[in-house]
C-alpha cells in the first residue's frame, strides 16, 4: 500500500492508532495514575484523574506519534520499526501530520481546561522533551541519547502528581529519580540485540559506539542506582514494609538479570532482561500504591 493508493480509500483507524505507540503510552498512563493516587491521602477527585489520564494519553500519543513521523526514514532501515503505518505506506505524512496535532491539541486543552495550567504546561515540556530534544537533538548525535532524553519518560508519574495537587512535592521526584535511572539499563537491554540494526541505521547508540562489553557493565552500573534511588521512597517514609519487601525482591532480580548479562552475554538473556524490565516498573508502582492504601487502612 502505498500513499496514491490510500488516496483512493479510507484510511485504516488502526493504523493511524499504530502510530501513537499504544502499548508505550499505557505504562506512561499507568505510572500517571499511580502518581495521582499516591499524592493524596484518600482518593482523588474522579474528575481529575479521568481527564488527567486522558489529556496526559493524548499528549503521549501526539509525541510518539511526531518521533514516528521524523524517523520514517530510520525506522524503514530497521528490521524492528521497519513494520510500523508509516515506513509500510499505511499511513501519509498529512495524515500523520493530523494525528499529531489533533491529539497534541485535545490533550493540551483538556489538562488546561479541566485539569489545571501547571500539568498542560509540564505535559508541553514533555512533549518537547522527547519529540524534539530526544528525537531530533539527542538520538542522532550521542550515545547518552538514553540517559540525558530519559527525563522526558521520567515525567508520567509527576503529571500525574500536579494534576491532583496542582503542585510538585518531593515525593513526586522521587517517583521521576526511579524511572529516569531504570531507563538506561531498560533501553540498553534492547540496543544490545537490535545493535546491528542501529549500526546499520547510523544511531549512536551505546553498543555501536563503546561495544557490547562496555554496554554491558553500563547496564549493571545503571542497575545498581536503580536499586539504590529505589530505597528512597522507604527511606524518606513515602512507603512501608509492603514496597520494601517489593523492591527488594524485584531489585535482587533485575540485579540478577544485570550481572548475568554481563558475566555472559547471550542475545536471549538480553531480551529476557528488557522484557522483565518492563514488568519490573509494572510491580514496582504497583507495589508503591498497594503500600500507599494498606497503610491508610
Amino acid at each position: 500500500m502505498n500513499a496514491r493508493t490510500l488516496g483512493r480509500r479510507p484510511v485504516s483507524f488502526a493504523a493511524v492508532f499504530r502510530l501513537g505507540k499504544p502499548r508505550v503510552v499505557s505504562l506512561i498512563v499507568f505510572t500517571a495514575v499511580i502518581g495521582m493516587l499516591l499524592a493524596v491521602p484518600g482518593s482523588p477527585s474522579v474528575g481529575r484523574v479521568l481527564f488527567g489520564a486522558i489529556g496526559i494519553a493524548l499528549v503521549a500519543m501526539s509525541a510518539a506519534a511526531g518521533n514516528c513521523l521524523i524517523e520514517q526514514k530510520l525506522d524503514a532501515e530497521m528490521a524492528r520499526t521497519r513494520a510500523r503505518p508509516l515506513p509500510r505506506g499505511d499511513v501519509t505524512t498529512l495524515q500523520a501530520l493530523v494525528f499529531i496535532a489533533g491529539t497534541g491539541v485535545a490533550g493540551l486543552w483538556l489538562l488546561a481546561s479541566l485539569v489545571n495550567l501547571l500539568t498542560m504546561w509540564l505535559t508541553l515540556a514533555t512533549f518537547v522533551g522527547y519529540a524534539v530534544v530526544y528525537t531530533i537533538v539527542l538520538k542522532p548525535r550521542t550515545p547518552q541519547n538514553i540517559v540525558i532524553g530519559g527525563a522526558a519518560g521520567a515525567m508520567p508519574p509527576v503529571l500525574g502528581w500536579c494534576a491532583v495537587t496542582g503542585g510538585i512535592s518531593f515525593d513526586a521526584l522521587l517517583l521521576f529519580l526511579i524511572i529516569f535511572a531504570w531507563t538506561p539499563p531498560h533501553f540498553w537491554s534492547l540496543a544490545l540485540y537490535r545493535e546491528r540494526d542501529y549500526a546499520r541505521a547510523g544511531v549512536p547508540m551505546l553498543p555501536v559506539t563503546h561495544g557490547n562489553r562496555a554496554t554491558r557493565a553500563h547496564i549493571l552500573l545503571y542497575t545498581i542506582v536503580l536499586a539504590a534511588v529505589c530505597l528512597l521512597p522507604y527511606a524518606t517514609g513515602m512507603s512501608g514494609w509492603i514496597y520494601l519487601a517489593s523492591m527488594l525482591v524485584l531489585n535482587g532480580t533485575f540485579l540478577s538479570y544485570a550481572a548475568r548479562l554481563y558475566a555472559s552475554y547471550s542475545e536471549q538473556l538480553a531480551r529476557r532482561t528488557f522484557r522483565f524490565s518492563i514488568t519490573y516498573l509494572f510491580l514496582l508502582f504497583a507495589s508503591l500504591l498497594a503500600d500507599h492504601y494498606w497503610r491508610l487502612g
